[in-house]
């Protein structure tokens, strides 16, 4: 690993070797051509009068290669005390004083060292969409294809305790973004609804919460987020944007404002608060045939009502109807758009070819912004339902249309990092890929994702399935590449890694529940800093987890359950998703008890004729549950009717409401490439 070396430089005597399990790695001699002195990928032209500092690495220039009897005694140096301390899990004394790891080569032609803390690397989170543990190859997969999720994994670190904060998106999305628990920020459900369902709504991400990509941006990124969304937009007027991702620290946003659903998809059934359309449908059936009997017996002399009755009563009738179809009659049009910045671009989206066009506007970010550092946080829309799949990928899975469109998703992001490379930026991009929640099982046969060997799915708080998610984490030199992590980890997380690599501060004017994982990820601590995890269905806490450090143990306590439909199965068929109370959910006293460290399926129940420590596990965690308590505060309700309410003013359109319709993408994007 290495940069190219000048023309007319001779190669250096050193070269920096990754040591497997050691965050640091080892200074060594070598004796390469400076052929062999590119990193993976990387072109043999830098631009003029610039080079990166790479962290851990050393990236030379021409002047300071003048000096390079200078360098070479400071190498020494550096080799000489590594040496006397070559069992350092932390910082050696080189690294913080005569070398820390980088040179750059500054306008006034000097070669500076400076401190490993002042390198920012390039951020790039990839996000799918109800994705399941088990649909990957590198998660035990062995009928789906997915190489370059693989390689990822490969190349990098492998979480395989990586938890969601919430089960459904706009609430995991939301802590994602904020690295602390959605019902802090009133992003979780208090009356039934559990994510935003309008781009119309006035519910979102409030303005005074932080998230990662703002303190980036303050710290010197460009930042920019592609793809879903699913924060909301506006809230009193439809060109306010006050949820909007540029009024919460992206520079460029091009992508989904609400998330894909069966309505953007005209052939499908509907999917946006369903049970209440069909009601409403049904409602305005009734008074109609009711309207029409009453009509009839008029003109037959059967009924003796006056004719301004049977109008007046008509009339009511079509207002009901008009008041619930202006917004549920047109769902496509209001919510499948896509915006770039503040602009429509595309209403009602044209969905054969948004894939497309999601991929060229993640490859020429990455173009347009290599010099960086940049985020990048690509939030696909794979593998939501419809499932839409271009021709090139449909039918060649194992598994029918979601196998096909996992496929697809796999071909993208290893697009994504091969432009990564092409650029030369695989050695300074802290590349991570996850999903927001477990895999959709309701949708049943091969439309639903696969959790692996974990009870339930998307929707459930609490069984592993819902919340149980692919953990990947790649940085070339500075993670080690196929070590794999068996501790409890959180997406909240990456909250503070990310800004840590970016060289910023946490709040410290809010509860945060999240912690940084470098030191975890690089193997420079043995466990993660959560001892107690914390579940929720809505607002509901369904499920307490306790990771015994000391004892290996990792204990998980039930509070709440739903109740499978039929008996026996493994979800709530038929409703979508499971609920979080009510009568759908069973409480449990005594809690549920599980021991993950011997029974990760959670299939049987401990008892204290079975666990000794039943009791004392139950009462410690009863004590976490209350001091976790303590930090909750009232804050106002993202999702409450008001909020969740489609409202004519507040929707976003292209042109003059409502007549709202535009194509500004071209037909050039109907372009669709091969796998």
């Amino acid at each position: 690993m290495g940069r190219q070396v000048p023309a007319g430089v001779p190669a250096t005597r050193w070269s920096f070797q990754p040591r497997p399990g050691n965050q640091l790695g080892q200074l060594r001699p070598a004796s390469l051509p400076a052929s062999d002195l590119h990193g993976a990928g990387e072109p043999r032209t830098r631009p003029p009068g610039r080079c990166k500092s790479l962290l851990r690495t050393f990236a030379f220039c021409a002047p300071c290669w003048q000096r390079q009897d200078a360098f070479q005694t400071l190498a020494e140096a550096a080799w000489s005390a590594q040496r006397r301390f070559p069992g350092e899990s932390g910082a050696p004394p080189f690294y913080t004083g005569i070398l820390s790891g980088s040179t750059d080569c500054l306008p006034r032609g000097s070669c500076e060292l400076k401190a490993a803390s002042d390198f920012k690397p390039n951020i790039l989170p990839i996000m799918a969409d109800d994705l399941g543990i088990g649909d990957l190859g590198c998660y035990g997969n062995d009928t789906l294809r997915t190489p370059n999720i693989d390689r990822l994994a490969k190349e990098g670190v492998k979480l395989t305790q990586h938890l969601a904060a919430a089960p459904l998106c706009t609430p995991s999305r939301a802590a994602f973004l904020t690295g602390r628990h959605s019902f802090r920020s009133g992003m979780e459900a208090t009356n039934g609804y559990r994510a935003l369902q309008w781009n119309g709504g006035s519910g979102g991400l409030p303005q005074n919460e932080t998230t990662f990509a703002r303190i980036l941006q303050q710290h010197g990124y460009t930042t920019g987020l592609i793809g879903k969304w699913h924060q909301g937009v506006n809230c009193e007027s439809r060109t306010d944007h006050c949820h909007h991702p540029l009024n919460h620290g992206f520079d460029y946003f091009y992508g989904m404002p609400f998330t894909l659903i069966n309505d953007c998809q005209p052939s499908k059934p509907p999917e946006v608060d369903a049970t209440t359309r069909a009601k409403l449908r049904l409602y305005t059936q009734v008074m109609a045939l009711g309207i029409l009997t009453l009509a009839a017996g008029k003109t037959s002399g059967l009924i003796s009502v006056s004719w301004k009755l049977v109008v007046g009563a008509a009339s009511l009738v079509f207002l009901f109807f008009a008041s619930w179809y202006a917004s549920f009659g047109f769902v496509r049009r209001w919510n499948c758009i896509l915006m770039r910045n503040h602009e429509i671009t595309e209403q009602p989206m044209v969905l054969e070819r948004t894939a497309h066009q999601m991929l060229k506007e993640a490859v020429s970010y990455i173009e347009r912004n290599k010099h960086g550092p940049f985020l990048l946080f690509v939030s696909l829309l794979h593998v939501h339902i419809p499932l839409v799949t271009t021709k090139q990928f449909l039918g060649k899975s194992r598994h029918g249309l979601y196998g096909d469109n996992v496929e697809e998703m796999d071909w993208l992001v290893g697009e994504i990092l091969n432009a990564i490379e092409e650029n030369g930026l695989k050695n300074t991009t802290f590349t991570y890929f996850t999903s927001d929640h477990g895999g959709h099982l309701d949708h049943g046969g091969q439309l639903g994702g696969w959790n692996g060997i974990y009870k339930g799915g998307k929707g459930m708080g609490g069984w592993e399935g819902g919340i149980r998610v692919p953990g990947i984490f790649r940085w070339p030199g500075v993670l080690p590449a196929g070590r794999v992590i068996d501790e409890p980890t959180s997406l909240m997380d990456v909250y503070p890694t990310v800004v840590q690599l970016g060289g910023g501060q946490v709040p410290r004017d809010r509860v945060m529940d999240s912690h940084s994982l470098l030191s975890l990820l690089q193997g420079a601590t043995e466990h993660s800093d959560h001892e107690f995890l914390f579940h929720y269905c809505g607002d509901s806490l369904h499920v307490a987890r306790w990771h015994q450090k000391d004892g290996g143990r990792l204990w998980k306590v039930h509070y709440r359950t739903p109740q499978f439909q039929p008996q026996g199965a493994g979800a709530c068929y038929g409703r979508g998703v499971c609920p979080c109370s009510g009568e759908g959910v069973t409480h449990h006293s005594p809690p549920l008890l599980f021991d993950l460290s011997r029974d990760p399926s959670e299939a049987q129940p401990l008892s204290p004729d079975s666990e000794p420590l039943f009791d004392a596990v139950i009462a410690r965690v009863g004590e976490a549950v209350r001091e976790h308590r303590k930090t909750l505060s009232q804050v106002p309700q993202q999702f409450s009717i008001t909020n969740i309410l489609w409202k004519p003013w507040l929707q976003p359109c292209c042109g003059t409401f409502p007549f709202c319709s535009c194509d500004k993408e071209g037909d050039s994007s109907l372009q669709t490439p091969g796998p």
